[in-house]
């Protein structure tokens, strides 16, 4: 079943803190919890919520707030960018953040992680008569997450920009269910105080006895403003999408979906399917010509067949028909056009040996281009055709590496603490973007389905990576060059089991 996201631009819900049932966003209700008064206006466009709470810490260890909720069973992961609004109201001792309660009542059971005003930020928990925390050394955190995985719980907090640091609390206290979502704590105010969350996510994690490659779930096509940081989620289905890049007048990304290719249309959201005539077992490694009149794809050959089920390299028309191999050799992997769409990229495993390869968009002689015997993979010209970047772990860990087209001055780029794995190359030319993987739970030569990762993007001229978008995704999330065509934003798969919806949507057969 196809899950479908609709937006309307002048949309704005308020919701005052007696309608307590009553849904916001993706939340089933709100409510004033431990004595606590305010209000919640969800702006559907941005997909942002504006929370309002005022007074609290009128009882003893009192965690006074504002609640936005949604039932939660077992396993989650919830995740804000959190900003105080200020006002004369606001004061160092109010709490921004995210939560898990047993209940609504004023003993109940909790655990958060929570910005104060006074710049602090700690996971607060109460499993009996006093509240603890547990105090990050990050101080005024702007992007907060509470994970549940069995009986621990994990605080992870950063500054825009920065990777997360980690604390964790075990405990088997607060029970499986329970009430998960953002709060407010105005305390000890006189007027009612104000705080925004942005890119809130509620995330369903993969069960840890999950099978790779067989076990799929729920994905999110998401847009992310350079310039805001801000994501929308325009798009969801409750098994794999993956690797949505723009077309090149920028109205359609196209993306795979069930061994198939769509395209979706951007101003009626609308997904149409891609003909490839009896190639029908396409994988993540699509990418448009720079002309924007040819596709180049990969897709699995036939189970049994000469390729052994392998993939293979093809080009069709942008707007379908039947492909033209162009690889010899399966295993092959498609992954950049040259600017002057005379050469095509890719990736191929011969004889033990991942390297990258060139050849004409019109098949024949290949050429080799790299030879390190390490894991060499996702390769991309610049916009100028002077260079390809791509990723090796002949370092030890996967690191971004850049050459010329003839294969020369093979030079290292990233010299990070993740495995980097896919740069993509603005249009302009300026900056890098690219998937980051946590060492502590993904191989050098793996990008695996459903990790915790970051995209970063850097300077093409050197400098200090940003991180730009935290989620949960990987394989499938940004494996193809997904910049706007004017560089503003950027495309990509973050994936969640869809227990529930994530945003009011329409359902729709498939």
């Amino acid at each position: 079943m196809i899950r479908k996201v609709f937006y309307f631009s002048a949309l704005v819900i308020f919701i005052n803190y007696g309608a307590k049932a009553q849904p916001i966003g993706i939340f089933e209700g709100q409510n004033g919890v431990e004595g606590a008064k305010g209000s919640a206006i969800y702006n559907s466009k941005t997909q942002q919520y504006t929370v309002t709470s005022s007074g609290g810490w009128d009882k003893k260890n009192s965690n006074s707030s504002f609640f936005l909720w949604r039932k939660i069973k077992g396993d989650f992961i919830i995740t804000a960018n959190v900003t105080f609004v200020p006002t004369k109201a606001a004061n160092r001792y109010g709490k921004i953040g995210v939560m898990l309660r047993s209940g609504f009542e004023d003993n109940s059971k909790f655990v958060d992680v929570a910005k104060q005003g006074g710049r602090a930020t700690a996971m607060q928990y109460r499993l009996n008569e006093s509240s603890k925390q547990i105090t990050s050394k990050v101080t005024n955190a702007d992007v907060i997450q509470l994970e549940r995985r069995g009986n621990v719980y994990k605080m992870w907090v950063a500054k825009q920009g920065d990777p997360f640091t980690l604390d964790s609390l075990t405990t088997t206290d607060i029970g499986d269910d329970g009430y998960v979502g953002i709060f407010y704590n105005g305390a000890m105010t006189k007027g009612a105080a104000k705080a925004i969350f942005s890119n809130v996510r509620i995330t369903v994690p993969i069960k840890l006895d999950f099978k790779p490659y067989t076990d799929y779930i729920g994905s999110n096509i998401e847009i992310l403003d350079l310039a805001t940081k801000n994501r929308r989620v325009i798009y969801q289905y409750n098994k794999s999408i993956q690797a949505p890049n723009w077309t090149r007048d920028g109205k359609k990304l196209l993306y795979n979906q069930d061994d198939l290719l769509y395209t979706y249309d951007l101003a009626t959201n609308t997904p149409t399917l891609l003909n490839t005539g009896d190639v029908k077992r396409n994988n993540n490694d699509h990418v448009i010509s720079f002309d924007g009149k040819m596709l180049a794809i990969s897709s699995f050959g036939v189970r049994g067949g000469p390729d052994n089920g392998r993939s293979i390299g093809y080009v069709v028309p942008i707007t379908g028909g039947i492909p033209k191999r162009i690889t010899t050799v399966a295993p092959s992997y498609i992954h950049s056009w040259s600017p002057d769409d005379k050469a095509i990229v890719f990736m191929s495993t011969r004889n033990g040996n991942s390297d990258i390869y060139s050849v004409s968009p019109d098949g024949g002689t290949e050429t080799r281009l790299t030879t390190d015997p390490a894991y060499d993979d996702g390769c991309e010209y610049t916009p100028d055709g002077k260079y390809i970047y791509f990723n090796s772990v002949r370092t030890g860990h996967m690191q971004i590496w850049r050459m010329k087209p003839d294969g020369s001055e093979q030079t290292q780029v990233t010299h990070s603490e993740f495995n980097d794995w896919f740069p993509h190359v603005s249009p302009d030319g300026k900056f890098l973007v690219y998937i980051s993987f946590l060492l502590n739970e993904v191989g050098p030569q793996d990008h695996p389905f459903y990790r915790h990762v970051y995209l970063q993007r850097m300077p093409i001229s050197g400098g200090k990576p940003e991180v730009i978008a935290y989620l949960y995704g990987g394989q499938g999330t940004i494996n193809t060059p997904s910049f706007s065509p004017d560089g503003k934003q950027v495309a990509f798969v973050s994936n969640t089991d869809l227990l529930f919806p994530l945003f009011p949507i329409e359902y729709q057969k498939k």
